[in-house]
């Protein structure tokens, strides 16, 4: 993978949680990644915890108490906790999609049925579907292979 400077690139997605400690384990357990600064955040040296996408991209677990203090920083910015974008969406080999959808269904969480040929930054996707986390932050996930 280039790890180059050459082009703007997604670095991190902030979501707004209620628990940062049990949203880093769905993640870890039911999604699949890895936990990044759980120990750091469980002694008080860090505001949150994230956890790994890939190489490039994390996700970071911000407390929604956390939104006070982001108002000093960006007026308004605290209107958007518990506000989640309306979507993330995930691209996944086929196989690592289908063990996905297995681990979601074994942790009894509900996903939508497949969409076929859905539009995004690859062009058409084979297949999608959509599932919540605990906080209702709404994931798509999807394979073009």
């Amino acid at each position: 993978m280039d790890m180059t400077n050459s082009g703007p690139r997604l670095d991190h997605v902030v979501l707004w949680v209620r628990d940062p400690v049990a949203a880093a384990g769905f993640y870890e357990k039911t999604v699949g990644l890895e936990p990044l600064r759980l120990d750091e955040f469980a002694a008080g040296k860090v505001s949150f915890p994230s956890v790994r996408l890939n190489e490039e991209t994390i996700l970071d677990l911000a407390p929604y108490d956390m939104a006070r203090g982001m108002n000093s920083m960006l007026p308004g910015a605290a209107d958007s906790a518990g506000h989640p974008v309306n979507h993330i969406c995930v691209s996944l080999s086929a196989a690592a999609f289908d063990a996905l959808r297995t681990r979601l269904q074994e942790h009894g969480v509900p996903v939508t049925d497949f969409s076929h040929g859905a539009y995004g930054a690859r062009g058409n996707a084979k297949r999608s579907f959509y599932f919540h986390d605990p906080d209702g932050n709404v994931f798509e996930a999807r394979h073009y292979d």
